[in-house]
């Protein structure tokens, strides 16, 4: 099985002197759907940044990041070919990250950028097989309808799945969600998460989400990364995350990740695109 992700020796300080990731070793085989879950300040969403090569690891580390075996970024200096190797992960941002003045179908045709020439980008000049494979994207998250419509018209919910439709477009290999749910009621959570477990499953991409829910990870993600004050406390089985396990490895916090069960748990769980299942448990 590769190797989709690989993280070495990773630690980030902040200029105010947090110590935001501590020593993160993790390796994530193609195919799978993890969760990456944790408190609010656990370093979910900066872990998730760093393999993106959106924020620079401490300088003269022996850190590494490679994704697909090509190397985002290593001892605190960014790759030079980083632009390829970006060119083959999505990133789902909480907030979208939609022009809302644009067009959803432009929106979601920004993720061909990467493979056109800047002149054309400029100037919004798509080819006619383009605008198909964009309207194609977005009939797979539910949306066509909307496409000529400006994306500040849609609901939060339609707009993160026309970011979803944007990494589609992409042909992203490995899709990175950073809480993409958690400013959407729970129809629309359903949704988006139903569509990311349709990606992994159907196109086989990996899939890596973080999640402030753990019952939602628990439904959707059969291996799930806890994190806790930047450390990985736990690796393993989505399924061996009792309440129990949870207070032992977060304390009070645990509260903050159990209070409020999302009605999303009552749907049957996803199942992985291939078949693969997560080790024992591990937990520091």
């Amino acid at each position: 099985m590769s190797t989709a992700l690989r993280i070495q020796k990773l630690n980030k300080h902040f200029a105010n002197g947090k110590h935001a990731l501590r020593d993160i070793n993790l390796t994530v085989q193609r195919g799978e759907m993890v969760a990456l879950i944790g408190a609010s300040g656990s370093g979910k969403s900066t872990l998730l940044r760093h393999v993106a090569g959106l924020v620079v690891a401490d300088s003269a580390s022996d850190s590494l990041i490679e994704v697909d075996g090509r190397c985002v970024q290593q001892g605190g200096r960014i790759h030079r070919d980083i632009r390829q190797v970006r060119s083959q992960v999505g990133f789902v941002f909480q907030q979208f990250n939609l022009v809302d003045r644009l067009p959803v179908l432009m929106n979601v045709l920004v993720g061909l950028l990467h493979r056109t020439p800047r002149w054309r980008g400029w100037l919004r000049m798509f080819k006619p097989h383009e605008r198909a494979l964009a309207l194609e994207a977005l009939a797979r998250v539910g949306i066509a309808d909307c496409h000529a419509q400006r994306a500040s018209t849609l609901s939060g919910g339609q707009q993160q799945r026309a970011a979803i439709a944007r990494t589609l477009v992409q042909g992203a290999k490995v899709v990175l969600a950073d809480e993409p749910i958690a400013s959407l009621d729970p129809e629309s959570s359903r949704k988006v998460m139903d569509i990311l477990a349709r990606i992994n499953r159907e196109d086989g991409s990996t899939v890596i989400v973080s999640l402030h829910q753990v019952d939602v990870a628990i439904k959707y993600c059969p291996r799930v990364v806890a994190l806790h004050q930047g450390r990985v406390v736990y690796d393993g089985p989505s399924a061996a995350l009792t309440p129990d396990l949870l207070r032992a490895l977060y304390g009070v916090q645990a509260d903050e990740i159990l209070v409020g069960a999302s009605p999303l748990a009552a749907a049957p769980a996803a199942q992985p695109a291939n078949g693969w299942m997560p080790p024992l448990a591990q937990v520091a």
